[in-house]
This record gives structure tokens, sequence and C-alpha cells, in this order.
């Protein structure tokens, strides 16, 4: 009974903030995810260009500090649910973002058979909505569609090397499986879709205990710890700082219907992950050391993308240098340092 009083006291809420922005004629956005690094950022883009705003996060790996500055704003609607079991109030939505999933090996291995539903099964609800609203969908693919490639860089009509019963399976293929619901409601439906394989971000907002290599350096490195590095380094990966890759998603969005994707949006700026570690060590003036630990089962050699798709569709380039993101970065993580302490 108190479940239903709240659901229905958050439905009146909702409604009236709802009808002042709908007499405004205010684009209305739902970000899943929207408490996660990425989501956040995406929902501080939206609110400063005069969207209305609702974020669904299940909190799993997003956080309400991320989304803490724009609670207070009469646009930002916050309700905490998982999509897997999507039960929202009755509303139109103009545009459907779907970053509603761990993306990194530590958080989605952590429960592969939830990292699949969401996938697919959250997916399919979104995408039901986005039918039922007529919206434009955008679903937040991944570099891991490629598995360990063969092909570099990697092009869009590379369609990859994944291994389908490996322990990064439950996000390389539950992210293939949502890309595929997402065409199929396009074909069928003709539902407008934008599809974007994201390579890896980095930046402020990052959880620190996410596992990923840049936040697992930088901290490490500030801390004084050993830096460790798996394999001998020699691996490559691309990093995007995260203002330029949400500029690449606002102007995947706002291209014509026919633009679907799938299309990378990455920085193609190529290093090792030891050049990596070494730039970060010099960055932060640490007394670190690197150490080499063993490498995850299928974990890419080669990380790249070619994204004349994105200039050609988007007119988007990436503009920070990994030098100038890495100094944003490590101001961050320093910040949320001496909070701690």
């Amino acid at each position: 009974m108190k479940k239903f009083a709240c659901y229905m006291l958050l439905s009146v809420c909702f409604n009236l903030n709802h009808l002042e922005a709908k007499e405004a004629n205010i684009k209305h956005a739902l970000v899943a995810g929207g408490a996660g690094f990425l989501g956040s950022h995406l929902c501080e883009r939206l609110l400063h260009e005069g969207y209305e705003v609702t974020c669904l996060d299940n909190l799993l790996t997003g956080h309400k500090k991320n989304i803490s500055t724009f609670l207070n704003n009469p646009l930002f609607h916050y309700i905490e649910q998982d999509i897997c079991n999507l039960n929202i109030p009755e509303e139109h939505y103009d545009e459907i973002y779907n970053l509603a999933c761990p993306a990194s090996p530590k958080r989605y291995q952590a429960d592969p058979l939830h990292t699949l539903d969401t996938n697919y099964v959250g997916t399919l609800n979104l995408l039901k909505l986005a039918n039922k609203c007529n919206a434009i969908f955008f679903q937040a693919s991944t570099s891991e569609i490629y598995g360990n490639p063969s092909v570099h860089p990697q092009d869009e009509i590379y369609s990859g090397n994944v291994n389908p019963i490996g322990v990064r399976a439950c996000y390389d293929e539950g992210k293939r499986v949502a890309e595929t619901l997402c065409f199929e409601f396009h074909r069928q439906h003709n539902l407008q879709i934008k599809v974007a394989r994201i390579f890896n971000t980095y930046g402020p907002k990052m959880s620190p205990d996410d596992g990923r290599v840049v936040s697992t350096f930088i901290n490490q490195a500030l801390e004084g710890q050993d830096i460790t590095v798996h394999g001998d380094g020699s691996q490559t990966r691309s990093y995007c700082y995260v203002d330029d890759l949400i500029d690449g998603f606002r102007k995947f969005m706002n291209t014509e219907k026919e633009i679907t994707g799938p299309m990378n949006l990455g920085n193609p700026t190529e290093l090792t992950v030891l050049e990596l570690a070494e730039m970060i060590i010099s960055l932060t003036d640490s007394s670190s050391s690197i150490v080499f630990h063993k490498l995850p089962q299928d974990d890419p050699t080669r990380r790249k993308p070619n994204i004349s798709l994105a200039e050609k569709s988007c007119g988007w380039n990436p503009n920070i240098s990994l030098r100038e993101g890495l100094k944003r970065a490590i101001e961050y993580f320093s910040m949320i340092k001496e909070d701690n302490q």
C-alpha cells in the first residue's frame, strides 16, 4: 500500500512539473543510466540545452552524487528503477537514451546474468516505450562489439571477433543483441534509432573503484601505489575525454532520420597501456613503480576507432588532447581524495 501511495505521489509531482514544461513546448528526454558516468554528463548537457530530463537509474553502478546538482531543477526528474522492471509514470518522451549497463569488466562480470538481462530485457522495454512515444532512440553500444579485432583500426562494417562463451561475453554479446533489437524495431516499426559504438572514455564522475584503466592508474599514482599493468603493456587503447563524447552523442542525435549507425565514437589517438601509465606517473609527479600482472581472458590487443563515418555524417571530431583530458581527470580524483581525508 505504501509503495502504491509513493508511486501515485511521484506521478502527481512528475505530471505537474511536466505540464509546465509542455506549455513551454520543451523537449522531454529520458536518460536510462542517467546517474552513471556518461549518463550524468548527458543529463547536464540536455538540461543546459533547455530539455526536460527524466533520469532513470537503479544505482547499481550509478551514484546519486553525480546528479545532486540537478535535483532541485524543476526540469529534472529522478526515478530509481531498473529498466528490466520498467514501470514509470505514463509520459511522452521525444528522445530516449539507453546508457543503462555496467561498462567496466569488474562491474559487468560481477553479475553476468543481470548484465545480459539489462542488455536484452531492459533494452526491449525501452524500445517498446520509444515505439509507443514515437521517440528517437539512442543506444549506447560499445567497441567491445569488435572483441579482439583482426581488423585495425576498427570500422563499422567489421563484424568483430568475439568469444561468445568467455567471461566478457555477457557484455560483448549482450551489447550485440541490443543492437539487433534496435535494428529490428527500426525495420519492423520504422522507429528512429541512433546506435553509437563507444570507445574508451574517461573524465570527471568516473567511479574511482570501477576497475577501468584510467581511473585505476590515476588513483594508484595519487596514492603512490604500484601501477598495475596487465600483460606487458604493449596492448593499445584510444581514450576519449567525456565532453568530446557527449558532443558526439548530441551531434549524432541531430542527424537525419536515415543515419542510424552503428557509428564509432571515440578518439583515434592510439597508445599502449604502458605509455598511458608512464604519462599518468609524469602528470601526477608520482613515485609509483609499474608492475606487470597476468593479462585477463579475451583482453583485446589493439583498439582504435575509425571515425570517418562520424566525421562525414556529424562533422564530429574529438578536440581535447589526452594530456589535457588526463590533467582534468587527475584534478577531479585529487579532489575526491582530499574530500575523503
